[in-house]
């Protein structure tokens, strides 16, 4: 796996669900048919425990055994980056020399959400001992604002913050904010690797810049993605917006039942990747309700 410093993480990645059983507990025997799944998809890695993955329902002891999973389930097929961003910086800390250990190919961290840094050098500042400990491995801030309601800017904070952490290698931009996106993208001669995180807005990233891609709907829509990428770079733009339509269908229908994570992991289990459910506060699906959701992806043609 990689080690060194500055990285492009080109591709799709999907965002990974956290398989749980029946009462609850983590499944950690479906984490290897799922990853072979995803390597047969074409998938290009993973980003392990991050929202999709329900990493803020998961203790520290469970985060590590999941992320280990999938480190062996891969082996080596696709790169594996690990989310360990959290509210505790010494859990955060933990989990980074964690997953350096395992050898990953690169770390990222979202901010803390609860007490939020007012400034970008109190983000610098939550960052920096995090990214110390996978030193030289890359770090990626998560840059969510709609789920963590911090919105520094985030050129200032790659300015700032690879003066303070040297291996900042970029972010994982979860904002329709693409002129800063593309700001970001232009600092310092194209410097950093900045991932764009909203799966229905892929085109928009890739059109100002992006060449990588994180998202949850990668996990069952794959080839839809990987269509509208190579349609991009061969630079057929209508064929990639048919395909990022077909994406916004999918999202659609997610929203109307239950959202992102509740949602996907309903579509995994559709598709027989049984990931579970989600754990609380996410309610349990009802047999009504995987009954309309299977109804609503059979009127799109969504193939099981």
């Amino acid at each position: 796996m990689n080690t060194h410093t500055m990285i492009k993480l080109s591709g799709l990645t999907p965002a990974v669900f956290t398989p749980f059983d029946k009462t609850g507990a983590i499944n950690l025997a479906q984490i290897q048919p799922y990853a072979d799944k995803l390597v047969t998809d074409g998938a290009d890695g993973v980003f392990v425990c991050g929202s999709t993955g329900e990493c803020t329902s998961m203790t520290i002891a469970e985060r590590k055994s999941v992320l280990e999973a999938w480190v062996n389930a891969t082996s080596g097929r696709m790169r594996v980056i690990a989310h360990v961003g959290g509210t505790c910086q010494a859990d955060c800390i933990e989990l980074a020399r964690h997953a350096a250990g395992l050898g990953v190919d690169a770390v990222g961290a979202i901010a803390p959400f609860y007490f939020k840094p007012a400034s970008v050098g109190e983000l610098v500042a939550f960052y920096k001992p995090i990214a110390a400990a996978i030193a030289p491995i890359p770090f990626y801030s998560y840059h969510m604002p709609s789920v963590t309601g911090i919105n520094l800017p985030m050129k200032e904070f790659l300015e700032k913050g690879s003066r303070e952490i040297p291996n900042l290698n970029g972010i994982k931009f979860t904002s329709n904010n693409f002129m800063e996106m593309l700001e970001c993208i232009r600092l310092e001669d194209g410097r950093f690797d900045i991932l764009n995180g909203f799966d229905e807005m892929l085109l928009c990233g890739m059109a100002v810049g992006a060449r990588g891609g994180v998202g949850s709907t990668y996990n069952y829509s794959l080839p839809t993605y990987r269509n509208l990428y190579d349609a991009f770079l061969a630079g057929d733009i209508e064929r990639a917006r048919s395909f990022q339509q077909e994406s916004a269908d999918i999202v659609h229908i997610i929203i109307r039942h239950g959202g992102g994570v509740r949602g996907g992991k309903a579509i995994m289990n559709h598709l027989g990747i049984d990931c579970g459910d989600c754990r609380l506060p996410f309610a349990p699906y009802t047999e009504s309700e995987m009954r309309q959701l299977s109804e609503e992806l059979d009127r799109i043609g969504f193939a099981k």
